[in-house]
């Protein structure tokens, strides 16, 4: 049996705000493609309230800014891109270039060639996130993209320094200080001094997630991410403090991030309602988690493992962490989710900012048909065949009245050439 303690905000509201997104980020791409760097700049001083000739910074600039940053600042950063760049370079090398002998004479095969140029958007605001820069640069250039065009937005009127230091070490070739649905659609378009990108990578705000989904199809992009989302899935092995400490984590996100527990335990369903208030007399982001907690928390009870399984996959969360006596199960049977945090010792935060995985994950249950940001994504995985003569003139029958069937003539045509050329006299 499941039972729904306490639900989240309901759908049609969610809807009517994307419409208004919708609307918004339209007319700010119009503008990006009509004027260029004309809207950019007029853009940047509306939103940002940031005005330069150039959106790109100097070398010199450059040198400046990484001289501000803290000698630890920078040491903690490069730890955390080497745990990605471990993981990343690990997951390259498990993809290869494939040929294969399908009949005599018939090779086919595919080969994995990065994109030529990636736009890399990491966000700022209210929490510069630095990390971001990790997960999308880092993870591009192991793929072995040769151009990484990366952009965040100003933070008080300068360049967030520790962000343009995770850019630097992690490899970008360009660095605009830029932000918002003007900073992507610049990239994606391209205007007078921006040279256009072909995929989009990056986290963003709803406005930013939503140019994404408009420019896709001039562009690639990783995915459609929407607010943040962590499920905790957890039995009577689970504590109170554990559970409210790491839903509230994700929560403070922004005020729209779902949080879900969904438990065996009846005794922590009723425990956590009051954890949570507890903790957010005291989280100093809690006018954020808190507004979360209430319009988007959801606690769950259901019987049996069984139904844990079902519904954790049924939600398909961007995040799941497994506080169970048994996390393997989940392992082995959970088949919805971006990333999965097995046991206690782990949490989302790890994820996000340094263990190794990447942070840029599926939302909006579109966990059920893809996995987040990887260097797969950066690879174009393409195919070729090649023939000899006496397999093209064997091949060739076999097309030829196979496109007989279809009534395709000019397709039966060029099999028939090969045939005619090839063939025994």
């Amino acid at each position: 049996m499941i039972k729904v303690i306490k639900a989240g905000v309901a759908s049609a509201e969610k809807r009517k705000i994307d419409t208004e997104v919708q609307s918004t980020v339209s007319n700010i791409i119009d503008q990006i493609e009509a004027e260029g760097d004309d809207a950019l700049r007029r853009l940047s001083a509306k939103f940002d309230k940031w005005d330069r000739t150039s959106y790109r910074l100097s070398e010199s600039e450059i040198e400046k800014i990484l001289a501000s940053v803290p000698d630890s600042v920078k040491d903690d950063i490069r730890f955390a891109q080497k745990q990605v760049r471990t993981f990343a370079e690990a997951q390259r090398s498990a993809l290869r270039d494939v040929e294969v002998e399908t009949l005599p004479g018939i090779h086919l095969g595919h080969k994995n060639i990065p994109v030529n140029s990636v736009g890399a958007y990491v966000p700022g605001g209210r929490y510069p996130m630095v990390a971001s820069a990790h997960m999308s640069i880092v993870t591009a250039k192991v793929a072995g993209v040769p151009r990484v065009a990366a952009a965040t937005p100003p933070m008080n009127g300068a360049p967030p320094a520790a962000t343009i230091a995770a850019m630097v070490f992690g490899g970008a070739d360009e660095i605009y200080v830029m932000g918002g649905v003007q900073a992507v659609a610049a990239l994606a378009l391209g205007t007078q001094s921006i040279k256009a990108v072909d995929m989009l990578v990056g986290p963003g705000n709803a406005y930013v997630a939503d140019a994404k989904r408009q420019l896709f199809g001039r562009v690639g992009i990783d995915l459609l991410a929407g607010p943040t989302e962590t499920l905790i899935i957890a039995d009577e092995t689970a504590d109170a403090e554990m559970v409210a400490t790491d839903l509230l984590g994700q929560a403070e996100h922004g005020p729209s991030s779902p949080a879900t527990f969904l438990t065996t335990s009846q005794k922590l369903a009723g425990e956590i309602e009051a954890e949570i208030q507890r903790q957010l007399k005291t989280l100093p982001t809690a006018d954020i988690a808190g507004a979360a907690w209430k319009n988007c928390g959801s606690v769950i009870l259901v019987d049996s493992d069984e139904e844990l399984i079902a519904e954790a996959n049924k939600i398909a969360s961007e995040h799941v962490q497994v506080l169970t006596k048994n996390p393997d199960l989940f392992l082995e049977r959970l088949t919805n989710y971006g990333a999965l945090f097995l046991g206690p010792e782990t949490n989302v935060a790890y994820g996000d900012k340094v263990i190794g995985t990447n942070h840029t994950l599926p939302t909006a249950r579109a966990a059920r048909y893809t996995g987040g940001l990887w260097v797969g994504k950066f690879l174009k995985t393409v195919t070729y065949q090649r023939c000899t003569s006496e397999a093209s003139a064997l091949i060739g029958e076999y097309c030829s009245r196979l496109c007989e069937i279809e009534n395709f003539a000019g397709h039966k045509a060029q099999a028939d050439l090969r045939v005619s050329r090839y063939g025994r006299s």
